[in-house]
């Protein structure tokens, strides 16, 4: 019964990590929980001083960490930084979590919103998948984790470009741990609720300056268990999903909702 617990069976020593959005949110928190359970983080974000926080808090803890900007909606610039990391280091955990959200209706979602919403949240998990398939493949394996949202499988009132990335997020995981079985590629996705990240914290002071509590409130009893999840609980089943105790777990998507599905009224 040695190692039965969760700093046992859900640790990564010698694995080396890659989590885009790692800068903030629920990359920070999945950045940090890694690394304290012995993995080296690499923290990939468009916001390089934001990354760079958050690998000195790492390092601080005695964890290690570096840092490397990148925006994932750019293959070549996805394709040179992972390139840079697979020179020094074999990977073995990707976590595609870089991502933005976009409030509106079919109506009112310009072009422009859906090509944006497109190309970080889509094409910008296509992109990191696309470059460390074939590392893994090379390497005996590896895991890959994306980050989806219920808004990807359920009916959600003014998200529709959001939704559509991620239901687009939920159909690529299924394919990749499809199509990747045979070289020992894992490959799943969280679908969380609404969680308090400073997203939510922006959206309430520029839609509701001064009513910023009472919405908060609004916003966090509309879930089932009557509050907002926090980015810890995601990363969480994030170590999880990533660590050899999950090794039986490959293509599913695991809603984090707080009763979402099942317990609305």
């Amino acid at each position: 019964m040695t190692n039965s617990g969760p700093e046992g069976n859900f640790r990564l020593d010698g694995k080396v990590a890659i989590i885009t959005g790692g800068g903030s949110g629920i990359g920070q928190a999945i950045a940090y929980r890694f690394a304290h359970n012995g993995a080296a983080v690499r923290v990939v974000d468009i916001n390089p001083d934001q990354a760079g926080a958050t690998a000195k808090a790492i390092l601080e803890a005695g964890g290690e960490a570096t840092v490397y900007g990148c925006d994932v909606a750019e293959q070549a610039q996805v394709r040179d930084t992972f390139g840079k990391i697979f020179a020094r280091e074999k990977i073995s955990i990707l976590v595609n979590n870089a991502g933005v959200s976009h409030i509106g209706t079919v109506e009112s979602t310009s072009d422009a919103d859906f090509e944006r919403i497109f190309r970080v949240n889509v094409k910008g998990v296509y992109n990191g998948m696309h470059e460390c398939v074939g590392h893994m493949k090379t390497n005996g394996g590896g895991v890959i984790l994306n980050m989806a949202s219920i808004a990807g499988t359920a009916a959600l009132a003014d998200r529709f470009a959001y939704s559509m990335s991620k239901g687009a997020v939920v159909a690529m995981t299924y394919s990749v741990a499809k199509d990747y079985l045979a070289y020992n590629i894992r490959c799943n996705c969280i679908s969380p609720a609404r969680v308090h990240t400073p997203f939510v914290d922006d959206y309430l002071r520029k839609n509701y300056p001064g009513r910023e509590k009472e919405m908060y409130e609004k916003l966090a009893k509309s879930q089932p268990i009557g509050r907002m999840g926090k980015p810890e609980e995601v990363a969480s089943l994030a170590l999880f999903l990533c660590s050899d105790a999950a090794s039986f777990l490959t293509g599913v998507d695991y809603p984090l909702d707080g009763g979402f599905f099942n317990l609305r009224g």
